[in-house]
């Protein structure tokens, strides 16, 4: 696959670092090497020497002298090597990406560096992005700040909906050849902030657009471990279907192990992935060792088997807090409200029912109300438009909180109804 109209000027322009390219040199160094090229710090002079983790099934984990000397230290831009095998790893056995002789991993600051990277790599100004709407909002600030020409596409209750892209594809094509797709930006599994989840037939459909128009997909998946059906049926990634080498797929062990940590990973071809290194080198130089360093440990300490537990505690965690919020929606919001109903992830998407906006509802009387949810515009293309949606989190609460906050929503609804039939009636 040719990738050269998928680089964007910026990327053009970017060029290794001299310096960090010469740990090529360490490959096949002999022991005898003398190393003077890189101004790293003297690793006897660091404060830290040794750490414990207690996990909370009361483990310890070490982390030792040697290992915590290394992981103090700049490392490869790319990541911690033991990571990068155990990612592979775990990559090849979930997705067996069909074009995984040419594509690799690498390690960014979390989920989101390496997608902001990724974006700036792709697109010029005024390129054409294809997103559904809602859009995960943080997404839309990386894209502002590139000012992209944004081709929305519909979507149901399973996402984007192919017969919908299609319309759009050929619309272009037909009036605005110029303004054709270099990228498509999507969240597949429990997205945010829908809870939507795309099943095998429609990805499949979407991909072979994606082929036929050419173009790169960004799929977004912090949530594919979080997804609550049965996980020896979950549908394939884009990237387990990209027999062409267009996907560049963003996960993240925020959502799974620890948001503080920032660790995320991007695969994808090692052409584009090259490009996301060298820019890289040019901003974070390498990702924080010590904790890549812990979720390595971490991962050889549980094995597949307490990986596999571990991610089926958080499923039937979050199921349950999930099916809190939907009994206090049934509860407090029925007849104000309609509500999805996420198979996976940690949102509930609310359509409020008789208020035109909910934006000054939120920002300004919601905190009165001892209740707080992010208002729907911030998730549309055009944030200045009414929109009647809000997000609702579910991960960070109490059974009890939910129902007192839905309660309260619920007043604040009302209360919000009858200020606007005041309005139109004054």
């Amino acid at each position: 696959m040719d990738y050269s109209k998928f680089i964007s000027k910026m990327a053009l322009n970017r060029k290794p670092s001299g310096i960090s390219e010469m740990r090529t040199y360490l490959r096949n160094a002999s022991p005898s090497l003398v190393w003077l090229a890189s101004g790293v710090p003297n690793a006897q002079k660091f404060p830290y020497k040794e750490a414990t983790f207690t996990l909370e099934d009361g483990k310890v984990i070490t982390i030792k002298p040697d290992v915590m000397a290394t992981c103090l230290q700049y490392g490869p831009t790319t990541g911690y090597p033991p990571l990068l095998n155990q990612l592979r790893e775990m990559t090849f056995k979930i997705h067996s990406p069909p074009c995984w002789p040419t594509s690799d991993v690498i390690v960014t600051l979390g989920c989101q560096d390496g997608m902001a990277k990724a974006i700036e790599m792709i697109l010029n100004p005024g390129d054409s992005i294809l997103v559904e709407e809602p859009c995960y909002s943080d997404t839309l600030c990386i894209l502002s700040a590139v000012t992209p020409n944004f081709l929305r596409v519909d979507a149901d209750e399973y996402g984007m909906c192919p017969d919908a892209l299609k319309r759009v594809l050929q619309e272009t094509e037909k009036n605005n050849p110029d303004k054709m797709p270099k990228l498509m930006y999507l969240v597949p599994n429990a997205s945010n902030p829908a809870g939507k989840t795309m099943n095998e037939e429609r990805k499949r459909r979407i991909y072979a657009l994606a082929s036929e128009y050419d173009f790169i997909i960004l799929e977004d998946d912090p949530y594919y471990h979080l997804q609550f059906g049965d996980p020896e049926k979950l549908a394939p990634s884009f990237l387990s279907l990209d027999t062409d080498g267009r996907v560049l797929r963003m996960d993240s062990f925020s959502k799974i192990v620890s948001a503080g940590l920032r660790v995320g990973y991007v695969t994808g071809p090692v052409q584009l992935l090259n490009r996301i290194v060298w820019h890289m080198q040019a901003s974070v130089l390498c990702p924080p060792g010590i904790t890549q360093v812990m979720i390595s440990e971490l991962l050889k300490e549980w094995g597949d088997e307490g990986f596999r537990n571990h991610i089926t505690n958080l499923r039937n965690f979050y199921k349950s807090q999930r099916d809190v919020m939907l009994q206090a929606a049934d509860t407090h919001l029925k007849g104000l409200c309609e509500w999805t109903v996420p198979d996976g992830g940690i949102f509930v998407w609310f359509k409020v029912l008789g208020v035109k906006d909910t934006e000054n509802m939120i920002k300004q009387r919601a905190v009165k109300k001892d209740v707080m949810l992010v208002p729907g515009n911030n998730f549309m293309l055009d944030t200045t438009k009414p929109c009647q949606y809000m997000r609702a989190a579910y991960s960070n609460v109490t059974p009890e909180q939910i129902m007192v906050a839905f309660k309260n929503l619920a007043e604040l609804i009302r209360e919000e109804i009858a200020l606007q039939d005041s309005l139109t009636t004054a």
